[in-house]
């Protein structure tokens, strides 16, 4: 038996709305990624520590956010400071 208009319309709209999902699962795990390829590097080199500790301090501007990061901070200016005491 043939769909109706209004059946395939439902059909298309919920695969439509399984490839988003999965567009934005895939775009969270990029953010991920990077995020974590970033900071192991930046934790790891100074003059990295510092420039992300500086590009957080510029671009973080939620309260929330900022104190999610306060343990990060941290870390990343003790690894800047390493640099500073060699």
């Amino acid at each position: 038996m043939a769909r109706s208009i209004d059946q395939q319309i439902a059909t298309t709209q919920a695969k439509l709305a399984r490839l988003k999902e999965r567009q934005k699962a895939s775009e969270t795990r990029r953010k991920i990624i990077v995020g974590s390829v970033v900071i192991s590097n930046a934790l790891k080199e100074p003059d990295k520590a510092r420039a992300l500790a500086a590009l957080l301090r510029r671009a973080v501007t939620r309260e929330v956010d900022q104190k999610e990061l306060v343990g990060l901070m941290a870390e990343l200016d003790e690894a800047a400071a390493r640099a500073d005491r060699k």
